[in-house]
Formats: structure tokens, sequence, C-alpha cells
């Protein structure tokens, strides 16, 4: 259980990163004028940010003593 929440954690971390990523070329290509691409990756990027840390406090509740 403890190694799927850590591969679906890093899974959702790299996806973060991935997003960004694109969304930092987007902006800087210049050609996203009205800025719709932009705010897509944006939603996507906090959507995954969002699993992922919902993946970490599952580890922490899971691994709590007592």
């Amino acid at each position: 259980m403890q190694a799927t929440l850590i591969i679906f954690m890093v899974v959702a971390a790299l996806a973060t990163l991935g997003v960004l990523a694109r969304g930092i070329i987007i902006m800087a290509r210049g050609k996203d004028v009205s800025g719709e691409q932009s705010n897509k990756m944006m939603t996507y990027r906090v959507a995954f940010q969002f699993l992922a840390i919902v993946f970490i406090i599952i580890l922490f509740a899971i691994n709590r003593p007592g």
C-alpha cells in the first residue's frame, strides 16, 4: 500500500513538473496572446499538485504511530 502511494505521489509530482515546463514553453514562445493555453496549463498544474499533496497526507496518516 505504501509503495503504491509513493509511486502515485512521484507520478503526480513528475506530472506537475511536466505541465509546469510546458506552460513555461508556451509563455516563452509568445504565441498564446489570449492566455487561454497558459491558464489551462496552470489549472492542470494546480490539480497535479493537489493530488501529490493528498498522497503525501495519506502516507503521513498511514505511517502515524499509535
